[in-house]
């Protein structure tokens, strides 16, 4: 298993942790050791792709499981988040609802000898939802601070259906029955 790919691993594992302290930990000590450790995680992302990418490692494991990584990642704690009742249900379940319909597609997609590999718009759509669930795992106090997340928080579901819409539309000929 190759450096990025081991990356991508490391972020699963990371996933049971950040959950474990956000839901058993309480105040903000734990708040910043989740944040913390969500940090970390979503930087093996960025190094794992750029890794593979300079160094010429890219897999179909990495091409498959990255993304998976990611969903794993932002949909755990998105979770937690909606049970401490820090953010609203209708963007995650937005997000999971994303996440589902683009996985259904790369398994179609593996039936038919293709591997689907992140778009741009999915990693930016990535980074927003990373970047809302940090301000979200933050959360300051302070009227600026509760802008900041609402606006991360509408970027990342505007990407998210527009990723989703340019997802569909450029796999379209995968559900074509021949």
């Amino acid at each position: 298993m190759n450096l990025p790919n081991k990356l991508t691993m490391l972020r699963m594992c990371l996933v049971p942790v950040i959950v474990a302290v956000l839901l058993l930990g309480e105040g903000r000590v734990w708040d910043y050791t989740a944040a913390g450790v969500f940090i970390f995680a979503a930087l093996t992302d960025f190094f794992d792709g750029s890794i593979a990418r300079r160094q010429h490692l890219i897999t179909d494991f990495g091409k498959l499981m990255d993304p998976l990584a990611d969903k794993l990642l932002v949909c755990s704690t998105m979770i937690c988040l909606l049970s401490l009742d820090r953010i609203p249900a209708w963007p995650v379940i937005l997000v999971i609802a994303r996440e589902l319909g683009v996985s259904g597609y790369r398994v179609l997609a593996m039936e038919k000898g293709v591997v689907l590999a992140a778009s741009k718009l999915g990693k930016i759509k990535t980074t927003l939802q990373v970047l809302w669930v940090i301000a979200c795992l933050l959360h300051f106090d302070g009227d600026a601070w509760a802008v900041t997340e609402q606006v991360l928080m509408w970027g990342a579901v505007i990407f998210t259906v527009v990723s989703f819409a340019d997802y569909v539309f450029s796999n379209r000929d995968l559900i074509k029955e021949r």
